[in-house]
């Protein structure tokens, strides 16, 4: 046919109940006693009622009043202590960013009760003249300037027992009325935690190991907590598991819920602050750290992307008690019927995630907690509207580039990467029961009896029987009238899968190889009846004219950000592409390597400057090789200017061969037979 180019993995029981036992004393059941001391042991009280239970530990959720500063033990107090956990890492041995940190915390002039103590380590090399690699040192930076008070054999930031002494240190020897603590690294997110250690294999902090550290020390209570804010100048941790986790251990948190520029937070701009006004309150003091820090990457064009929250944690556990309500109401309905699974699926893709979320980029798991439920809002009408309405009370300031628009303050865990592995791991600092049982059963195949008694589902309930999914081994396509490729898979097998994407390659017979050129959501879709269609039309993403490999990262209403791998300068990094629908045209946000193996997510965020060398990596496969092996090469290599341009261009005559990818709620993938596409003149064939 001829088109008008113009116009046109289940694991076995025992894993599962070990999933279960394995953390018992830690993890979910430490959540479980948690949420069940508020809502009360199988009763069905309402969320807006939690506030108001009676619990020793966790029920004043109410320890400020409308003014915080007037509501703090301390509000009449002087004296601050800023307690800095500078675990430096690669930041600093490549691009000198905690020298540079530090040089903005000299700029300040604080007062005599105001003193800021930090531990610095983790890194092969310093640029800073006070700080030596191979150790750990402590300073104190007061009034009387920076001085170096002790150094220590080297340890690894990551580890809890070396927190926990900088801690111990801290209160000892530079106690204060009012205490902020500030970790300083890369983050993870809620599984990988932060304070990455380049001399320690990159060894972090989970979120158990920092508040069993914490709890060693110090005396943590919601009334009373020991600190004002605690902070986290890393990527990812503005998750609701990191909050609920520092619920007794401070009053308000700031994180950030996406990847930071390496700019990072502006230390001259806050600590000045509260070096001026000793009696600020702790939420303001957040609200200028999420200024400043907007500000700093606006100005050296870095914003697109950013995420920062003020987040209040005395309303935190009415947030995760509706949360925890949410999945209980989600595990209760995939017990009936697996579409569920499926059905939330296609939301989460749908939704905000950060750390990209793909095979070319890495996995954090970690999607946006409002955006994921007001998209779920027709599949979960009992609690959405409870968990929208706590987080709006939780979330007190926030501030978010243009393509972060539907950030709302605080990140939850989804099992993007479908692996049963990370479902354990998350289960251990999930601040979410019901979560945890039900992405075990979703990856599994098996609701546990723990599971059903959660949820309160009558053990006598039949529960969905994954065996009944379709068979989707065998996908052909059809060319229709008008020359496009068709899948049918009917409307019962379209309702298991969570998306469809296209994989586009381009085909040289002489040359003998399938060059790969990316996967896009750029189809028709008529999901009711399981009918997706080709839109190929000659053209793809190229920078300056030169053909790429792109990968959708996320797919959203007003635009779409895509994966571009290449080598800047030499160092192999992800280009991240933005398509807005409203000016139909691409932006280039800047350049990041992948998350690493250990859940690192790199906060150096590269934007190409005039003169810099951009390689374009290309994957390919041999027409010949019956082994399927895919090879890497690089392609063209472009000198960037102030004219380049990322755009979709022409890819000219040849052949090019195009296949849908089906995703079930799983994360397995299914592909269709391909259909081969000739451009030849102006005109495209179509043989499918």
């Amino acid at each position: 046919m001829k088109r008008n180019l113009k116009i046109a993995g289940v694991l076995c029981i025992l894993l599962a109940l070990c999933l279960m036992v394995g953390c018992a004393e830690t993890g979910i059941f430490r959540f479980i006693e948690v949420i069940d001391s508020l809502r009360g042991a199988n009763d069905n009280t309402e969320t807006e009622n939690y506030a108001d239970s009676s619990s020793e530990n966790y029920a004043d959720t109410s320890r400020k009043s409308e003014n915080p500063t007037d509501a703090r033990p301390n509000a009449d107090a002087e004296s601050w202590a800023i307690y800095w956990y500078l675990c430096a890492s690669d930041l600093e041995s490549n691009y000198a960013a905690a020298t540079y940190d530090l040089y903005e915390l000299q700029k300040t002039t604080l007062p005599d009760n105001v003193n800021v103590v930090i531990q610095t380590g983790g890194a092969k090399t310093w640029h800073h003249e006070a700080v030596r690699s191979g150790v750990l040192s402590r300073f104190l930076y007061s009034s009387d300037g920076l001085e170096k008070i002790s150094e220590l054999p080297d340890a690894s930031m990551g580890d809890g027992e070396t927190f926990a002494d900088f801690i111990s240190f801290c209160f000892d020897e530079y106690p204060a009325d009012n205490a902020i603590l500030i970790f300083w690294n890369h983050g993870g997110g809620s599984i990988s935690g932060v304070a990455f250690d380049e001399l320690h294999g990159y060894d972090s902090l989970s979120l158990d190991e920092i508040y069993y550290a914490l709890d060693s020390v110090c005396t943590l209570s919601e009334y009373d907590p020991p600190f004002e804010l605690v902070g986290f100048d890393a990527c990812l941790m503005a998750t609701i598991d990191t909050a609920a986790m520092l619920s007794d251990v401070a009053e308000y948190m700031v994180a950030s819920e996406d990847q930071e520029p390496t700019c990072g937070w502006d230390y001259d701009v806050w600590i000045q602050a509260v070096a001026d006004s000793p009696d600020i309150g702790a939420d303001e003091i957040g609200r200028i750290i999420c200024d400043s820090y907007a500000a700093d990457c606006e100005a050296i064009g870095m914003a697109d992307e950013i995420t920062l929250s003020v987040v209040d944690l005395s309303k935190i556990w009415p947030l995760v008690v509706a949360y925890d309500n949410l999945g209980c109401e989600a595990l209760s309905a995939a017990s009936r019927d697996p579409v569920f699974f499926a059905e939330f699926g296609r939301q989460a893709h749908r939704s905000e995630n950060y750390g990209g979320n793909t095979p070319d980029t890495g996995y954090t798991n970690m999607v946006d907690l409002g955006h994921l439920v007001r998209n779920s809002r027709g599949l979960l009408p009992e609690n959405a509207q409870a968990v929208l309405d706590a987080l709006d009370e939780c979330v007190i300031y926030k501030v978010n580039g243009q393509y972060r628009g539907e950030s709302t303050g605080l990140s939850c865990y989804y099992a993007y990467d479908g692996d049963i592995y990370d479902v354990y791991e998350y289960s251990y600092v999930g601040a979410s029961p019901a979560f945890c049982y039900l992405y075990d059963y979703e990856l599994t195949g098996i609701l546990s009896e723990e599971g059903l008694a959660y949820a309160d589902i009558d053990s006598g309930t039949p529960v969905a029987d994954f065996s009944d999914q379709n068979d989707l081994d065998y996908l052909p396509l059809y060319c229709d009238e008008d020359g496009y490729a068709v899948l049918d898979i009917g409307g019962d097998a379209a309702s298991l899968l969570t998306g469809v994407y296209i994989n586009l390659c381009y085909i040289d017979i002489e040359s003998d190889i399938i060059l790969i050129l990316g996967r896009d959501n750029d189809l028709f879709a008529d999901w009711e009846n399981g009918v997706f269609r080709d839109n190929f039309r000659g053209v793809w993403g190229t920078l300056d004219g030169y053909l790429c490999h792109m990968e959708i990262v996320f797919e959203g209403d007003d635009y779409n950000i895509y994966s571009v791998p290449i080598l800047l300068n030499g160092v192999e990094c992800n280009l991240r592409v933005a398509y807005s629908f409203v000016d139909r045209e691409y932006s280039i946000i800047g350049a990041r390597r992948k998350i690493d193996d250990n859940g690192m997510a790199d906060k150096t965020l590269i934007l190409p400057e005039p003169g810099d060398e951009i390689t374009l990596l290309h994957s390919y496969m041999s027409l010949s090789d019956e082994d399927d092996n895919i090879y890497e090469f690089e392609s063209a290599t472009i000198v960037y200017t102030e004219d380049t341009q990322f755009y979709e261009g022409d890819m000219g005559d040849g052949i090019y061969a195009l296949n849908f990818e089906l995703v079930d709620f799983a994360g397995d993938i299914y592909l269709s037979d391909s259909a081969i596409f000739t451009i030849e003149d102006g005109y495209i064939y179509t043989d499918a």
